[in-house]
């Protein structure tokens, strides 16, 4: 095998182990998110209502 396979395999390999990390990250990130319960949304004023904000 010449240099320029082995370089090649390796960088092949390289891929294949950031992929699979990926893939293990996303599952990890589906199964902690899917179980955080979303509250239901905020109210919207309606229109015409301006805030306060108080600057000091």
């Amino acid at each position: 095998m010449n240099r320029s396979e082995e370089v090649i395999k390796r960088a092949q390999s390289v891929l294949a182990s950031l992929r699979a990390k990926r893939e293990r990250e996303a599952r990890r990130r589906k199964e902690i998110f899917g179980r955080i319960d979303t509250s239901k949304p905020l109210p919207v004023p309606s229109r015409g209502v301006q805030l306060s904000l108080n600057l000091q």
